[in-house]
């Protein structure tokens, strides 16, 4: 495919796989583009969906998506705001609206949700989205949630139904009710986590699923019931033009960086803020910059003040893309310490940019940084002691920081970047199409038949290095956790 039939599609008026252009509307009840998967996913595909010569319509709810409109496609993507009440806003997250804020009995069923201790965006988002399809039918060609899986999606939307999730969201309960202390904090836990009951419905009744990675795929297979034949992997990536390396930028001799939205179990920070008082005997320049909020109570906060690292440790909040891929070039390392990831943007990030990689083998880490030694260091997971071992290998190595920096990066390349995953995820949208066109097609969230008991053989393309019962948290891919960044 050529740089010409991207950015305009074919001479012929033709998408760039040589299709008709399609009309698309992509669907995210979360847009935040800096915190959490769901922006992130729906900033980079749109863009590429475009300029594969496709018109894509974002809709969404707060904070609302952050597009790049003016990439080269003028006219083909556009965002149409679907406001909910916004009662996780900042500075005033679980507010009471006023009287004059409601407009009808969704707002009312959100409301009332959040009193209760839920958490209602996914169902009221989607009841909002069938709303506005069912007024807008014949407008789109197919139709993209970003793991919503609310109850109004089933049924008839107005046009074929592709549905990507992240990973389930049922790992992300567990991980939390693991880590909860007393009975109060359970039952908080699982009340919060309620919808993931409405997910695990939806989810089963979808024709067709996306998911970002094999480890992803059985987990879907696993935890929500989905026939297995449904589910069909389509990997995410980095943006490789803007994540690249650049001799200008300097190391930062001793700089080690990580992406921590969320001081949850989910991200395993604690255990690299214990890994890097160990490594700070050998290398006593070592420092952390971690890329998300600063935590004032909590496990992190207790290990710095424990280990004395108040000076060592720095947390960078609200940075652009410019900045953030300078910081992560100054690094001599990028670690992902997390129990579980879905994907691990982070990592393909910091590897596109040719920064070492230090990560664990959590949930699909592996899928994405590589084999061990080959492209990354790979350690186990929840293991503060393996952390710093591979910590201190690569602060005293430059001669294996610059293999596995280029080697990361030749990866990433070659399997992870954003106009893959377009690609991809048209060829999915076109398979619906003419499914849904087929005689005795259901429409799309007809209940399908599905196995009493989930299927659970070996997925092919699952991650070679996966963690046995690798226990999953709280900062999900689609940032459904109550921590806020």
């Amino acid at each position: 495919m050529t740089a010409e039939a991207r950015e305009a599609g074919s001479p012929k008026g033709l998408a760039a796989d040589g299709g008709r252009p399609l009309d698309i509307a992509l669907l995210t009840y979360k847009g935040n583009p800096f915190c959490g998967g769901q922006g992130v996913y729906t900033r980079h595909l749109s863009r590429e969906l475009a300029r594969l010569g496709h018109r894509v319509e974002v809709i969404g709810s707060q904070p609302y998506p952050v597009l790049d409109e003016d990439a080269g496609h003028p006219g083909r993507l556009g965002l149409t705001e679907l406001p909910s009440l916004d009662l996780y806003r900042q500075p005033d997250p679980f507010r009471t609206p006023g009287r004059g804020e409601y407009r009808d009995w969704i707002d009312a069923l959100e409301v009332a949700t959040m009193w209760t201790g839920g958490f209602p965006e996914p169902l009221t988002f989607s009841l909002r989205a069938r709303r506005l399809l069912r007024a807008r039918r014949g407008d789109f060609d197919v139709v993209h949630d970003n793991q919503t899986l609310g109850y109004g999606l089933l049924g008839d939307v107005g046009a074929p139904l592709v549905t990507t999730i992240h990973h389930p969201i049922t790992v992300d309960r567990q991980l939390e009710l693991d880590a909860a202390q007393g009975r109060q904090r359970r039952m908080s836990v699982r009340r919060w986590y309620a919808f993931t009951r409405m997910q695990k419905r939806v989810a089963r009744r979808l024709p067709s699923v996306l998911t970002v990675s094999g480890t992803s795929r059985q987990e879907i297979v696993d935890h929500l019931g989905v026939r297995r034949d449904r589910v069909h992997v389509v990997h995410i990536g980095a943006d490789t033009d803007l994540f690249s390396p650049d001799p200008a930028v300097r190391r930062v001799p001793g700089r080690i960086v990580t992406t921590s939205s969320a001081d949850v179990p989910l991200k395993g920070l604690v255990f690299l803020v214990e890994a890097l008082a160990k490594v700070r005997a050998e290398h006593p320049g070592a420092h952390l910059v971690v890329v998300g909020k600063r935590p004032e109570e909590g496990p992190v906060a207790r290990a710095v003040e424990e280990y004395g690292l108040t000076g060592a440790v720095e947390f960078v909040k609200g940075i652009s893309d410019a900045e953030l891929v300078d910081l992560v070039r100054s690094a001599q390392v990028a670690c992902v310490p997390s129990l579980y990831e879905g994907f691990s943007l982070p990592a393909a990030e910091a590897m596109a940019t040719g920064t070492p990689l230090l990560a664990t083998t959590g949930g699909a880490i592996p899928e994405v940084a590589g084999r061990d030694g080959e492209t990354c260091l790979a350690v186990p997971t929840g293991d503060a002691g393996a952390l710093a071992a591979g910590l201190d290998r690569l602060l005293g190595d430059p001669a294996l920081r610059e293999r596995l920096g280029a080697a990361g990066r030749a990866r990433v390349l070659r399997h992870f970047t954003w106009a893959k995953a377009a690609e991809g995820t048209v060829a999915r949208y076109r398979e619906a199409i003419a499914a849904s066109a087929a005689p005795g097609r259901a429409p799309a969230g007809t209940p399908a038949r599905t196995p009493a008991a989930p299927l659970r053989e070996p997925a092919e393309d699952a991650a070679p290095l996966r963690e046995p019962a690798a226990s999953p948290a709280v900062e999900s891919a689609d940032s459904e956790s109550r921590a806020t960044c």
